[in-house]
């Protein structure tokens, strides 16, 4: 199965349909007023696409097992046509589409099952998505044009030459991928006056967004977070929460981790840790979904 040890949860939706088609009006009315011989072919095909729906990654093999919270059964008669939606809702890492779509099939099997005695003439058709919510599709950010940032990578043994940068570099790679410019990438000591004046003059040359990878642990030299708090203007807890969340549920130092995040007038600071691993798992935290503090701090209108 694909990888989605990565992404965050959210809340996602999905609704499917099936059209049932009859070929007369007596099968419609036997459905309405419950002389099917099988049963009640609404109640029995509903608990058979619940089935279904629980079922689905035991079917396809690609599919994750996931928590399914909420199932919607719905039926729409329209002459000989009856429109079967199946919704879906669940809190999860990936999307429920396919379960929403199993879930109407089935649904229509059912029905199809159950009515053949009485009429040879059923059809299933126009089984598809119709919409669905959640995920990145559900978050994209209308305020990403044209930011600029910088990645600044604080460790003394790397400015000495003494060790490669990767967490930086990967940082980077992050930025790239959610449309952002790199303004410049630098190496610094652990030094509080050296962050302090890269950050002024990074946020004086407009600057978006300045992030620093290492740093933030609890070592004498590790004074980034302190070289941080005399100059934010606001912190943002959120931010800094959602870090340390994502990678607590992948390992249990991250709750040593003194990550951190504010701005300075508009431009949005990070302290992500010096760790590569810390440091990417920080940014697929928080990545792109953060970029939208752009709108909010220049004013524009959000959702």
């Amino acid at each position: 199965m694909v990888d989605i040890t990565h992404k965050s949860n959210t809340l996602r939706i999905a609704t499917a349909q099936a059209i049932v088609k009859v070929s007369k009006q007596e099968t419609i009315e036997a459905i309405k007023n419950n002389t099917v011989p099988k049963g009640n072919v609404f109640e029995m095909s509903k608990a058979a696409g619940l089935l279904g729906v629980k079922k689905t990654p035991d079917l396809l093999p690609d599919c994750h097992p996931l928590p399914i919270e909420f199932t919607g059964i719905e039926y729409e008669i329209n002459g000989l046509e009856i429109t079967v939606l199946c919704t879906i809702k669940t809190i999860y890492k990936t999307g429920v589409e396919v379960e929403a779509m199993h879930g109407a099939s089935v649904v229509a099997l059912n029905m199809y099952d159950m009515l053949k005695p009485i009429d040879k003439g059923v059809e299933i058709n126009n089984i598809k998505l119709l919409k669905k919510k959640g995920g990145k599709t559900s978050f994209k950010n209308r305020f990403r044009d044209q930011l600029k940032a910088t990645v600044i990578v604080c460790s003394d043994t790397i400015s000495k030459g003494e060790k490669e940068d990767i967490a930086g570099k990967a940082i980077i790679e992050k930025l790239k991928a959610s449309n952002v410019e790199i303004l410049d990438y630098i190496i610094i000591p652990d030094e509080k006056d050296v962050i302090q004046n890269k950050v002024k003059n990074y946020e004086n040359e407009g600057s978006d967004l300045i992030i620093f990878t290492g740093g933030t642990g609890l070592s004498p030299r590790d004074v980034t977070p302190e070289a941080l708090e005399d100059i934010i203007d606001r912190h943002i807890p959120g931010i800094e929460e959602a870090i340390r969340n994502y990678g607590q549920n992948r390992t249990p130092y991250s709750m040593l981790s003194r990550s951190v995040a504010g701005t300075l007038n508009q431009t949005l600071i990070l302290a992500l840790p010096g760790s590569t691993n810390g440091a990417k798992e920080s940014m697929d935290a928080i990545f792109p979904s953060v970029l939208h503090i752009f709108g909010i701090l220049k004013g524009a209108r959000h959702d």
